[in-house]
């Protein structure tokens, strides 16, 4: 049985290992490897193969060996063999309630940004005054299932980064200036938050854009290598066949023109043998001829 390390008060059972695996665990496995593959640990022959394993793989039994001898957090499994249900869906874990980390931001004739891990509140305030700003979502949790992001750009800018799954509604108002309003109407996921963007634009603009996070581009770039890898596969599957195909079609006919050369041979020789035959039987009869006189 594979090892397995169960949390608190789990029974191990020898059914665990057949627990179906989600796109969240292959993702944390393929995580290790590509840590692995920086630190030296995996040459990119092993990297590809057990990343390829990683993707095929339907149960923790088949995802725990890949990552079997690599470290992982200090004292955690390479695969967590206990899935953890979650209260309302993916975004339960990062709508948390409470106070935000950060409330504000400034920029005159300067910068700021706002990225990372941190708790966006239900209300966040920023001006930008010959300046500009960043509010990146991608990796944020939140104070609420609702938040306001409030912008003053005043002959500056502010650029708002949310990750795919938010619902996103654009309230400002633009003088000589202007809201992004592209991603307004697209429908954010069950459970997910709602990013309403309000505020004042004056000779500036407020954008606002939809992006993956790295892991997610990473993971995107690393599965359409893998549709071109079988893609590749078929075309050489294809080409043998065919290949195949025309060398059994050329020995065919090869065949049948050995066949027909040597139904020619048979034919020549039977010729020459009925012809050798009737000359055989007319010398007997002159030779007979003679002998009567």
């Amino acid at each position: 049985m594979t090892d397995a390390v169960p949390s608190e008060g789990t029974p191990s059972t020898p059914s665990v290992p057949e627990l179906r695996a989600g796109d969240a665990d292959r993702e944390r496995v393929a995580e290790i490897l590509r840590d692995a593959l920086a630190e030296g640990r995996l040459d990119m022959e092993e990297f590809e193969e057990r990343l390829e394993a990683t993707y095929k793989a339907r149960t923790y039994g088949e995802l725990t060996p890949i990552t079997r001898d690599l470290p992982t957090a200090p004292g955690a499994p390479a695969v967590n063999m206990v899935k953890e249900p979650l209260a309302t869906g993916s975004w339960a874990g990062r709508v948390t309630g409470g106070e935000g980390s950060s409330s504000w931001a400034v920029a005159i004739m300067s910068g700021f940004q706002r990225k990372g891990r941190w708790t966006v509140p239900k209300r966040f305030n920023c001006f930008a005054f010959w300046g500009g700003g960043e509010i990146d979502l991608r990796e944020a949790s939140f104070a609420d299932r609702e938040v306001e992001i409030n912008c003053v750009a005043i002959m500056g800018g502010v650029n708002v980064i949310v990750p795919p799954g938010v619902e996103v509604v654009v309230r400002g108002i633009g003088v000589m200036g202007g809201f992004d309003h592209r991603e307004e109407g697209v429908p954010g996921d069950p459970g997910g938050p709602r990013v309403i963007v309000t505020g004042f634009a004056f000779w500036g603009g407020v954008g606002v854009e939809r992006k993956l996070t790295r892991a997610e581009r990473q993971a995107l770039k690393e599965e359409r290598r893998r549709q071109r890898l079988d893609r590749k596969e078929s075309m050489r599957e294809l080409d043998e066949s065919l290949r195949d195909d025309v060398q059994g079609a050329h020995h065919r006919h090869l065949d049948m023109h050995h066949d027909r050369m040597r139904d020619r041979r048979d034919r020549h020789r039977d010729r020459r043998e009925r012809h050798r035959d009737r000359h055989d039987r007319r010398d007997g009869r002159d030779r007979g001829d003679r002998y009567d006189d």
